[in-house]
């Protein structure tokens, strides 16, 4: 998936599993994302051996600079969750990227929808065609926690 349009030169998008940097990964959601702030390091390694796993490397170093991972049955619905972009090269158009990568990537299974929550990103999001519900009463949620 390299040589995403749109993503900054030196940078690659990648959906090998074994690229991912758990560690990173953790840390950044679980100190500094709002929805994941103290997720346990299992909860998340749970989350991600269910998820397709994205990242964006520099191409020189490999190291990694953001994520996202994607729940879904391939078929009929997506949920994409977990957007994170370093804060050392955000502004660089890489959460725009990497959201479009996804799309594309998500694209040739016909799935019906993708959703997502935010409470911050969505003029990110709108760019590449999401959009609030059309309607929000017919859908509901059961939360666990």
């Amino acid at each position: 998936m390299s040589d995403e349009p749109g993503l900054a030169e030196g940078y690659e998008i990648s959906t090998d599993p074994n690229r991912v940097d758990v560690d990173r990964v953790h840390r950044w959601l679980a100190t500094d994302a709002y929805w994941a702030i103290d997720r346990p390091r299992e909860k998340q390694e749970r989350a991600m051996g269910g998820s397709l796993n994205f990242g964006v490397y520099h191409t020189i170093s490999g190291e990694q600079v953001a994520y996202a991972r994607v729940v879904t049955d391939e078929a009929t619905f997506a949920w994409l969750c977990d957007v994170y972009v370093d804060r050392s090269v955000r502004g660089k158009g890489m959460g725009t990227a990497l959201v479009a990568a996804v799309r594309e990537y998500l694209q040739p299974l016909g799935l019906r929808r993708i959703l997502l929550a935010t409470h911050d990103a969505h003029g990110v999001y709108e760019k590449l065609g999401f959009k609030a519900l059309d309607k929000p009463e017919q859908w509901m949620a059961l939360g666990l926690e």
